[in-house]
């Protein structure tokens, strides 16, 4: 998937495998995109334990700057984040890109608003689902994390 506001892709095969990976959609222009400190906190602290994020901008809440250069200054300056941010994309209903439309077919939970969570295990055989109002850090997520980078399977 292209980068945002780059031409560059990120080769999301290669950023994932063998990897717990925490999907997540993004806004620059709501009230949980404060998250974005505690998503890249989240990612500072796993990153070296074969775990990464994948933020999907989103303007499916129509909370998304309308030019991507302006959610990359949000993202990468404002918040520095470092952890992989796509284009944006839409998230939601028949428009959602694939990943979003797997994410919610194997959850039964489409993202409600900006900041849903989903974490897949490294073998891609387990997702669990936290609403945006769930903070990055939250020892709800980080105990999924933990579980799923110390499963055998």
């Amino acid at each position: 998937m292209r980068a945002l506001h780059s031409k560059d892709n990120h080769n999301l095969c290669e950023l994932t495998k063998n990897r717990v990976v925490m999907v997540v959609n993004t806004a620059s222009k709501c009230g949980y995109t404060g998250q974005f400190e505690g998503l890249e906190e989240l990612y500072q602290a796993y990153k070296e334990e074969d775990f990464v994020i994948l933020g999907f901008p989103s303007d499916s809440f129509r909370q998304e700057h309308n030019e991507e250069e302006e959610t990359a200054t949000v993202c990468f300056v404002n918040f520095g984040v470092t952890f992989p941010m796509m284009a944006t994309t839409s998230v939601k209903g028949d428009e959602a890109n694939t990943i979003f439309k797997a994410l919610t077919q194997a959850t039964e939970q489409a993202p409600g608003w900006n900041f849903h969570k989903y974490i897949v295990s490294a073998n891609g055989k387990q997702v669990t689902s936290f609403p945006s109002k769930v903070e990055p850090m939250d020892k709800r997520i980080t105990e999924v994390i933990d579980r799923y980078l110390n499963s055998a399977e």
